[in-house]
């Protein structure tokens, strides 16, 4: 099975930018997507991206953050980031091409993302 690792993470001061990106073992013709998970809260996706580059991102993140796709590596530019963007933040797979439907099957570790004011 492909393995997904992340990269990227750390602390920053509010204003701030970092650029997260996943690394994927073998070949993924699915669609791929960054999600988000902060302490007591539930997961959001954060961002969705097909193979040939067709992305969604989250009304939260729209317009500072930007997804992009290297054949099977994805990327996350976040931009202007806020306190509330402080998580968790995980690479993964979907089971289908079409980012809007099916299931998300494989999962990276995660890596922290944390910004203060």
């Amino acid at each position: 099975q492909v393995q997904l690792v992340e990269s990227g993470g750390g602390s920053v001061q509010v204003g701030g930018s970092l650029r997260l990106s996943c690394t994927a073992s073998g070949t993924i013709n699915e669609c791929m997507g960054w999600f988000r998970q902060a302490p007591e809260k539930m997961r959001e996706r954060v961002a969705t991206s097909t193979r040939g580059g067709s992305s969604g991102h989250a009304g939260s993140v729209k317009g500072r953050f930007t997804i992009s796709r290297d054949k099977d590596n994805l990327y996350l530019q976040m931009n202007n980031l806020k306190p509330e963007d402080t998580a968790m933040y995980y690479c993964a797979a979907a089971t289908r091409y079409d980012c809007s439907t099916g299931s998300w099957s494989t999962w990276g570790q995660g890596t922290q993302v944390t910004v203060s004011s």
